[in-house]
């Protein structure tokens, strides 16, 4: 399970920034050249700007790989950080998680969240006092500012957020 939504997200992410080309052809060989062009294909869909849905976006989450990973993109972050402990088998994770992305994704850039799955990444669970899942720790600077744990609604989650970026 785990390798098919590794491979599952590495698909996604080398194929999220690659624009599709078009559907069509354009056969112009055999027509005069004052002739309009003859499209074939499946589509007629000209190549254009993405539609919002395809469009790249701003990455506002990560997972964490490993310690050292987590010093230098969380500890060693010039941006405040929001760390999502969670695990595969925990229900309310997968509640929050998206929950989470949606409050960070609102400030446009000016926090990130780093995701640490505990059954992968004891160390770091144990070195953070992480007892229950989901438990979320907001870091500025490398020092923890605060904390949570459980799910939280939308309003909290928001200031939460506004709270670490000092709002």
């Amino acid at each position: 399970m785990a390798q098919r939504l590794l491979l599952h997200r590495a698909w996604t992410l080398s194929t999220r920034e690659l624009r599709p080309l078009p559907l069509y052809s354009v056969t112009t060989s055999f027509l005069p050249s004052s002739s309009p062009l003859l499209l074939t294909g499946s589509s007629p869909r000209a190549a254009g700007p993405l539609p919002p849905h395809h469009a790249p976006r701003r990455w506002v989450s990560f997972n964490v790989q490993d310690h050292d990973d987590f010093t230098e993109r969380v500890i060693n972050s010039q941006l405040p950080v929001l760390v999502d402990f969670h695990a595969q088998w925990c229900g309310p994770c997968k509640i929050l998680g998206p929950r989470l992305e949606k409050a960070v994704g609102k400030q446009k850039g000016r926090v990130a969240m780093a995701k640490v799955d505990i059954d992968d990444h004891t160390d770091l669970a144990i070195e953070y006092g992480v007892s229950a899942v989901p438990t979320v720790i907001a870091i500025r600077g490398g020092d923890v500012i605060d904390q949570f744990v459980g799910i939280k609604d939308d309003d909290q989650l928001d200031s939460f957020v506004s709270k670490l970026i000092g709002q």
